[in-house]
């Protein structure tokens, strides 16, 4: 009996556990980054009062107080990229792969929440700088919106005792 024929046979769970250990089997992906464009990321999201670094999912991730603004991406799961990860606002990312597929992508996990991938080494500091400024003013936006309606109710809360 041949061997794709063995491979039919058995479970479809069985298949899945075994493709999952020969994935595991070979590591994690090879890094692409020479440190360069990390070091670029570093400076410019260290330009901005409050931004904070620590690492999480095993990159280099930066925050703002609370929330995440940007992921360094350095060739995650094999992809090729090396990239930086970023919110954008609602229809951004869509118009930024259009316009520039071999510089913009979507990526996985947070793509679908209309954050946008940015491989680093096609944008300048310029540009680099401007995604990074306006990701930061997304996400504290976000952070931001809920005190003042907290704010809010509880000003009305109190005048109306």
């Amino acid at each position: 009996m041949c061997s794709d024929a063995v491979t039919k046979m058995k479970p479809k769970a069985d298949r899945k556990l075994e493709k999952s250990a020969s994935a595991h089997a070979t590591g994690p992906a090879v890094k692409k980054d020479d440190g360069a464009q990390l070091r670029r990321l570093r400076r410019i999201c260290g330009s901005i009062p409050g931004a904070i670094e620590k690492i999480s999912h095993g990159e280099p991730t930066f925050f703002t107080p609370k929330r995440v603004f940007a992921m360094f991406a350095d060739n995650h799961h094999g992809d090729g990229h090396v990239a930086v990860w970023v919110p954008a606002a609602p229809g951004v990312q869509e118009d930024l792969i259009k316009e520039a597929r071999d510089t913009y992508f979507r990526p996985p996990y947070v793509g679908g929440s209309g954050w946008v991938g940015v491989e680093l080494a096609k944008v300048d500091d310029e540009q680099l700088g401007a995604l990074i400024r306006e990701a930061f003013r997304l996400t504290t936006a976000k952070t931001a919106r809920p005190a003042r309606a907290r704010a809010g109710r509880r000003a009305a809360c109190n005048q109306a005792v």
